[in-house]
């Protein structure tokens, strides 16, 4: 997906079993983001900047949703463990993840493969993107800074 497209409705199933659909947030801005994987450092300092800043982000108009391809329970410990308040969507056969265009090739440790690429998607209220943060530009301990930052500037 690009800037201008429009974020797919049905976006998953979260944490605890619930459906996330963009429709649910019209009105709301949103911050749609892609991590590799629950409970790992990377992933774990992103998700605390973001929940660590959610007033902030909030106080902006935004709600926060993650997505990679973990399976429910684990999005379920990694929000337990975390003290996450927000939808983590269990993508495991990653059709959203393919939507958005995060899933693809990747190098890591000089190693070519197939992952989630860690993303961010700033959505408006009408469920249209209007900023994505690149894998290169995200730095995942102060990434809730880098989105204010963007928000206010």
């Amino acid at each position: 997906m690009n800037v201008g497209d429009r974020i797919p409705d049905v976006l998953g199933i979260d944490q605890n079993g619930n459906e996330i659909k963009s429709s649910d947030y019209r009105g709301r801005k949103l911050i749609l983001y892609s991590y590799p994987k629950a409970n790992t450092s990377g992933c774990s300092a992103e998700a605390c900047s973001l929940q660590s800043h959610k007033a902030e982000l909030a106080a902006a108009g935004y709600d926060i949703i993650g997505v990679s391809k973990d399976r429910v329970e684990l999005q379920k410990k990694f929000a337990n463990d975390k003290g996450l308040e927000f939808p983590l969507i269990a993508d495991t056969d990653t059709t959203l993840l393919q939507q958005l265009g995060s899933w693809g090739e990747k190098v890591t440790c000089g190693r070519r493969t197939i992952g989630i690429l860690r993303t961010t998607y700033l959505v408006n209220e009408d469920g249209i993107i209007e900023k994505i943060f690149t894998p290169k530009e995200i730095k995942t301990k102060i990434h809730a800074e880098q989105i204010l930052d963007y928000i206010n500037s």
